[in-house]
C-alpha cells in the first residue's frame, strides 16, 4: 500500500493512502487532520483524477515510512 501526502494549507499533515487498485481507479482511506481531530474517511478515486493529482502535485507519494513511538 502506497501513501500520499496532500497539498494543504498551513501546517496540516493530511494524507491518502491506496487500500486496493480495481481496473478504473483506487479505493483510498484519507485521513485530514481538524485540529487535532483525526477525520477519517474511506472513497474512491478514479485512475486519471489520481494521475492529474500527482502531475499537478496535490498528491506527493510518501518514501519512507515514519516510526511512531506508542
Amino acid at each position: 500500500m502506497k501513501s500520499y501526502t496532500l497539498k494543504s494549507i498551513g501546517k496540516n499533515t493530511d494524507y491518502m493512502t491506496i487500500l486496493r487498485e480495481m481496473e478504473d481507479g483506487f479505493v483510498v482511506k484519507i485521513v485530514r487532520d481538524m485540529d487535532g481531530y483525526e477525520d477519517i474517511k474511506t472513497d474512491y478515486i478514479s485512475k486519471e483524477l489520481f494521475e492529474s493529482c500527482i502531475r499537478t502535485g496535490y498528491l506527493t507519494e510518501i518514501k519512507e515510512k515514519v516510526a511512531v513511538n506508542a
